[in-house]
């Protein structure tokens, strides 16, 4: 298994390769019943910016899913009507004949310019020249009236020029998965993809043995851009077109994702700096709330700094560094205590696609580049331990604190205790609630960081519960609602969706739901690459 092991960057790259080039709401939980939907009937107006700056970059694209059957109808089964305000779409447009045509890739919206993303990437530490969207396309970008652009993407299209012979379909359960996960994570505060819709397309597709439900996701991103993006460029284009292509791209990242960077001395620099620092961030997150991303390949890190592409994640039950749960990954690569150093080897690999604009002597651009991903290390380190310091209720920063937060974390492994309960449960110690243990943690340890908290236990107590999630998609509730709305019955996906967007207000009628999965289901829980 190809290990990262810190801030390795190759100025050789390897040789040039040319690449090739009915029912409007089935889950009632998302119509928001009694709103009437009433505002813009008008569909939205979507821009064409990054396939004309980088048409090389693009392939058009239209839709191509098998005509339906007598009996065969698309339904709309998700509707996000928040985001969809916040994108300045009316919200009763998403429950139109339009909409549902559109967000089911049947038809494109007038004037619009769909294309197909292609990419590079690195998979479980092996170059792939040339990957790109297989099943996803980029209707194009939307103008917010915050004035952010937002790209719309759909996922379960179907085929692309660079869906290597697959169907380009996904059936509805990933589809219902990444809705989920996506919202969950927003209410959790952390950079991510959302969904806008999602729509069973009426037909079947064929995975794992058996005939599933088709369904296409509507994807909101602050952009597609991944660092598989500009290794496309950096490894696979011819080059005489290789420099002058890596700019453009770079000064469209910059203004897209950094646009206080513009009118850097060096962009390159700039955008390495800006991304590193985005990332330590980001994994920090995904580490302090125990959420497991499963397939850390550089195609699925988005230079936004973004959690994108849904597909073997999985919650942490027990705390246990070594935890995978993902199908692919065999080895234990992307397990959940070795997500930061992976996003250091990640990170690396984006360095060195970069190279060529750092300087123009290589080792000067790889020693540049190097003395950057070297602070990745601490402001991982740094972003992690402030997490943990709020998680425990710990206002600032004071000597010892970093070994209290280690103490605490390996009480929790040895314990095989449950990740999540186990802060509320230190939150109800605090307030002085009776419980005979807090599982994993020792009295001893108590005692100490409760002569750290400062001020009001109770008070203290509070700021936990508004920072610690009590409900997270849990792997056996997942699983479970899923399964029953692929029968039909989504009352489960329903009551689980409401509680995931209200992570810290704890309920009676949901205590089901805080609870974690018996230990024989997580010891066989698997997840695969769905969508």
């Amino acid at each position: 298994m190809p290990e990262p092991d810190g801030p390795s960057i190759d100025k050789n790259s390897p040789a040039p390769i040319k690449g090739d080039a009915g029912d409007r709401c089935g889950i009632r939980a998302l119509c928001s019943p009694g709103r009437g939907y009433r505002g813009r009937m008008t569909a939205p107006t979507l821009l064409a910016g990054y396939a004309a700056a980088l048409p090389e970059l693009v392939s058009p694209w239209q839709p191509s899913l098998p005509p339906l059957r007598a009996g065969q109808v698309p339904r709309l089964l998700l509707a996000n009507d928040a985001l969809a305000s916040e994108l300045g779409i009316g919200p009763d447009w998403l429950h139109t004949e339009n909409a549902l045509s559109v967000l089911g890739a049947r038809s494109v919206l007038p004037h619009s310019q769909p294309v197909a993303l292609a990419y590079a990437g690195h998979q479980f530490g092996g170059f792939s020249p040339m990957l790109g969207d297989g099943r996803a396309v980029l209707l194009g970008e939307i103008r917010t009236p915050a004035g952010d652009l937002r790209d719309l993407g759909l996922k379960g299209s179907g085929q692309t020029p660079y869906s290597r012979r697959g169907d380009g379909r996904a059936a509805l359960g990933p589809v219902l998965r990444e809705y989920l996960f996506g919202e969950a994570m927003h209410a959790l505060g952390i950079p991510t993809t959302r969904a806008l819709a999602a729509v069973t397309t009426g037909d079947l597709v064929f995975r794992d043995g058996t005939m599933r439900q088709g369904a296409v996701l509507t994807r909101v991103a602050a952009s597609h851009l991944r660092f598989g993006t500009l290794e496309l460029v950096a490894r696979s284009v011819i080059p005489e077109a290789r420099e002058e292509l890596l700019r453009k791209l770079v000064e469209y990242a910059v203004a897209r994702h950094y646009p206080e960077l513009t009118g850097s001395s060096n962009p390159a620099v700039a955008l390495l700096d800006s991304v590193i620092e985005a990332h330590a961030r980001l994994v920090a997150h995904w580490t302090a709330v125990g959420f497991l991303h499963g397939v850390m390949n550089t195609d699925n890190m988005s230079i936004s700094g973004e959690t994108i592409d849904y597909g073997p994640c999985a919650w942490l039950e027990a705390y246990d560094l070594d935890t995978v749960f993902s199908s692919i990954d065999t080895a234990g690569r992307y397990r959940f205590g070795y997500q930061g150093p992976i996003a250091l080897w990640n990170l690396s690999r984006f360095a060195e696609t970069l190279l060529p604009l750092i300087a123009e002597d290589p080792n000067e651009a790889v020693a540049q580049a190097t003395s950057l991903l070297e602070t990745f290390a601490d402001r991982h380190g740094d972003a992690l331990r402030g997490l943990f310091r709020t998680k425990l209720a710990l206002r600032d920063a004071q000597p010892g604190d970093a070994e209290l937060i280690d103490d605490l974390l390996a009480g929790m492994a040895a314990a095989r205790a449950d990740y999540t309960t186990t802060w509320r449960f230190l939150a109800r110690w605090l307030r002085g609630i009776p419980m005979l243990e807090v599982p994993g943690v020792q009295q001893v340890w108590l005692e100490r960081w409760a002569a750290r908290v400062p001020g009001d236990p109770r008070a203290a107590a509070d700021a936990m519960d508004y920072v610690n999630p009590i409900y997270v998609p849990r792997n056996h509730l997942v699983e479970a609602a899923l399964a029953d709305a692929e029968g039909g019955d989504h009352t489960a996906y329903d009551r689980l969706l409401t509680a995931v967007r209200a992570p810290f207000d704890e309920r009676a009628d949901w205590a089901d739901l805080a609870e974690p999965g018996p230990a024989e289901f997580t010891r066989q829980h698997v997840t695969y690459c769905g969508t």
